[in-house]
């Protein structure tokens, strides 16, 4: 019988994801005692944070003591035991799958490809968490759900769309989380919320039951409280689905995490403020890259004179648009449980536009390809900010540029990670981007890592008590 005193719950959800599996291999805690602790803080702190919009506290519970019981029997998956948080545009089998949207109440009869690996894997789902509305939007703000708030301060967005998945992962109310990322979706709550994100490569992670935005653009995204518990997630979900048009079938493996820092050439932006990013997060991000002279000591400016940031996310975000008519035409005709004047707007814009406008707007993905190979036979990994800006109050604007530092890595198709960096001057978070080159995803996710070691500025989660 294990004699180690007991871990407090405060530290269950402080804890990382590999640290907790560490815990459990050790006997130090049992499934059922971490979920306890979720969902007693869930039920504290949820109310408030308004990060999750369908709980099922009964399926979680039973989903831990089937963890347990497996745990006994000593036949376990990757993941056993541990919660997660599932954004609600994917389909789980019983329950409904909203996407931000209020006519969406029919439970679904399949799960997706990711939450049957999730299942596979013994993890717990605790719950559909908030997002804008049809993933379109940077705010979390939904009309129908409400806002969720940034848990390191109340009244600042969370980010978006997957902005309820952030904050439960930050404020200790989910280990880690699974999300969608078009054109930054992932990235951009991981930056305002202080966590760890990874976009992966293009087709990596099957989107089979992801409700699409725009399906050369959607991809997987996961989030985490370290670069560490981004791996364990990506080997988990990674791999090749028949049933997904654009998963991805590798000949070789993922490429090898064989980095050598100190030897990586990095590239960076020649101007930072000329793509609009704020003076206080260009100051946060040269004291970092200060902290780095090890890992990226070989630094190259890299010509991005021919790339216009703003232009080519809003060609992006056309292609969602145009899809999104299809995809939400149902919804869009519901007069019962009409979509928000907002949403409405955003999908009208594209249906008034030509077919050769949506051909444009797609000629910049191989525009982004084209780009994205010249870019990597100069330079190993491209940092830069994740976002422009810091969090911004829900009460105000939403800034037209959240989204332009991240929909390079989306468009090209590349896998792109955020990690906390430092502190803007109102003391919330911001993140750091490293974009690499297609399947250089565990490459990446070292380098965070070690990064982030040298950094030392993520918060002490939970950052809500």
């Amino acid at each position: 019988m294990n004699s180690m005193p007991p871990i407090a719950d405060q530290d269950l959800r402080r804890a990382s994801l590999c640290q907790l599996l560490h815990w459990l291999a050790l006997g130090r805690v049992q499934p059922q005692a971490l979920t306890d602790a979720y969902q007693q803080a869930i039920e504290r702190l949820n109310p408030e944070l308004n990060a999750y919009i369908d709980l099922r506290m009964a399926l979680m519970q039973e989903q831990a003591q089937m963890a347990d019981r497996r745990r006994r029997d000593g036949v376990i998956g990757r993941l056993d035991g541990i919660p997660l948080a599932l954004e609600d545009n994917f389909d789980m089998a019983g329950w409904p799958t909203r996407a931000g949207l209020p006519g969406r109440r029919r439970p679904v009869q399949d799960d997706a490809h990711v939450v049957a690996r999730l299942r596979a894997s013994g993890a717990v789902i605790v719950g559909k968490t908030n997002m804008d509305e049809g993933a379109l939007g940077a705010a979390t703000d939904n009309p129908h759900f409400g806002a969720t708030h940034n848990p390191h301060r109340h009244g600042y967005s969370a980010g978006g769309s997957s902005g309820g998945a952030a904050a439960a992962v930050a404020a200790g109310l989910a280990v880690a989380a699974v999300g969608s990322d078009s054109l930054g979706s992932i990235r951009i709550p991981a930056s305002y919320c202080g966590i760890y994100a990874l976009k992966p490569t293009h087709g990596e992670i099957s989107a089979r039951g992801l409700v699409p935005a725009a399906r050369r653009l959607d991809a997987v995204g996961l989030m985490a409280r370290s670069a560490d518990d981004l791996t364990v997630l990506l080997q988990v979900l990674a791999g090749y689905d028949a049933d997904d048009a654009r998963s991805r079938r590798r000949r070789v493996a993922f490429a090898l995490p064989d980095w050598e820092p100190g030897n990586l050439r990095t590239g960076l932006l020649p101007d930072l403020a000329a793509v609009r990013v704020q003076p206080e997060v260009i100051d946060v991000f040269e004291a970092a890259l200060a902290k780095l002279t090890h890992a990226l000591n070989d630094r190259r400016k890299v010509d991005f004179d021919d790339w216009d940031f703003g232009r080519t996310r809003r060609a992006g975000l056309l292609l969602m648009e145009a899809e999104m008519l299809g995809t939400f035409a149902d919804d869009m005709t519901n007069t019962a449980q009409p979509v928000s004047d907002r949403f409405r707007h955003m999908l009208d814009f594209a249906a008034q536009r030509s077919a050769a406008d949506y051909a444009s707007a797609d000629r910049v993905l191989d525009a982004a390809t084209l780009k994205m190979r010249r870019l990597f036979a100069q330079v190993d990994v491209l940092v830069l900010p994740t976002t422009p800006q810091g969090a911004f109050l829900l009460d105000g604007p939403e800034p037209d540029s959240v989204a332009d530092l991240t929909s390079f890595a989306s468009l090209a198709g590349c896998p792109a990670v955020s990690l906390p960096m430092g502190t803007l001057p109102n003391g919330l978070p911001i993140g750091l981007q490293m974009v690499g080159a297609r399947g250089s995803d565990l490459r990446l996710l070292e380098l965070a890592s070690v990064c982030a070691a040298s950094l030392d500025v993520e918060p002490v989660y939970p950052v809500l008590a």
